[in-house]
C-alpha cells in the first residue's frame, strides 16, 4: 500500500500529468482539497472509490483516514493543488507517514508559478535581463517568514519575483520593493491561472495596491516583480545562445556530427 502525493496542477483539469491521472485511476481511496482541486479530477477515481474532501480536516483526521486505508490494503491517492515542492504542507504528513512506516511517493504537478507565465506569454528567464526567479511570500497570521527571508532582504538582489499567497499584502510588497525595483518596474498578476475565472493585471510596482484592488484580486494570484516582464524595453536583452550561429559553427565542428 502506498501513498501517492499527486500535484493536480494550477487548477484546469487537464493539467494534471499522465503520471498523475494513471495513478488516481488506481486509488481505492482518495483525500483531496475541495476548495483547490477541480471536481472534474474526481471522475478519474475508480468506480466505488472513496472520496475525502479535506478542505476543514486538521492533520490527525487527514491521517486517521490514510492509516485507515493502509489497514484496508488500499492505495491513496492524496490530491494537492499545484505541485507538491511548495507551499503543499506536505512535510507534516510525510513526517506521519514515515515514523507509521507506511510508504509515500510524490508525483510532481504543473506549479501555479508555470501556469502563471503561460498565461502572460512570457519567458521569465530572458538572457541579458534576468537568469534566475525566486519564488517566496510574505508573513502571514498562520506562518511566519524564517529571519533572513523578509522581502525586503530578498529583494536587495534585484532578482524577478514570483510571489505566492501574498495578493492581500500589496501595500507591504510596494514598501519592501521600491528601494531595490524602482516604483515603475513592472508587475504582472495572475489569478486564478489556467481557470475559468482567470484575471491577469499588468501595472507598474507603484499602481500595485490599486490595480489589484480594482479586480477584487486578495488570493489564488501570482505577484511576478521584474524588468523580465517587459523584455524589450530593455537595451541589455540578447538573444539565446541555442539559437546563435555560433553554437551552430561549433555543432558542426564536433566529433561525429556527420553521423
Amino acid at each position: 500500500m502506498t501513498v501517492y502525493f499527486i500535484g493536480a496542477g494550477p487548477g484546469a483539469a487537464d493539467l494534471i500529468t499522465i503520471r498523475g491521472a494513471r495513478i488516481l485511476g488506481l486509488c481505492r481511496t482518495c483525500l483531496y482539497a475541495g476548495s483547490l482541486v477541480p471536481r472534474e479530477l474526481l471522475d478519474l477515481c475508480p468506480p466505488g472509490a472513496t472520496l475525502i474532501d479535506t478542505a476543514r480536516m486538521p492533520l490527525p483526521d487527514i491521517i486517521s483516514h490514510m492509516v485507515a486505508a493502509h489497514e484496508a490494503g488500499h492505495d491513496v491517492a492524496r490530491l494537492h493543488s499545484g505541485d507538491l515542492s511548495l507551499y503543499s504542507a506536505f512535510t507534516e504528513q510525510c513526517r506521519e507517514l514515515t515514523q507509521r512506516e507506511i510508504d509515500h511517493e510524490i508525483v510532481p504537478g504543473v506549479p501555479a508559478f508555470a501556469a502563471a507565465a503561460a498565461a502572460l506569454d512570457i519567458e521569465l528567464t530572458t538572457p541579458g535581463v534576468g537568469q534566475s526567479l525566486l519564488i517566496t511570500r510574505v508573513s502571514t497570521l498562520s506562518t511566519d517568514m524564517p529571519d533572513g527571508e523578509d522581502l525586503a532582504s530578498l529583494a536587495s538582489c534585484g532578482v524577478t519575483l514570483a510571489l505566492h499567497l501574498a495578493a492581500h499584502r500589496t501595500e507591504e510588497i510596494v514598501a519592501a520593493l521600491a528601494p531595490h525595483y524602482g516604483l515603475e518596474c513592472p508587475t504582472a498578476t495572475v489569478a486564478f491561472a489556467s481557470q475559468p475565472g482567470q484575471k491577469i493585471v499588468r501595472c507598474a510596482l507603484r499602481e500595485l495596491p490599486e490595480a489589484l484592488a480594482a479586480e477584487a484580486i486578495r488570493k489564488t494570484a501570482v505577484i511576478f516583480v521584474g524588468k523580465v516582464l517587459d523584455p524589450h524595453s530593455d537595451p541589455s536583452v540578447t538573444d539565446s545562445y541555442l539559437y546563435s550561429r555560433a553554437r551552430m559553427s561549433k555543432l558542426r565542428s564536433e566529433p561525429g556530427h556527420d553521423r
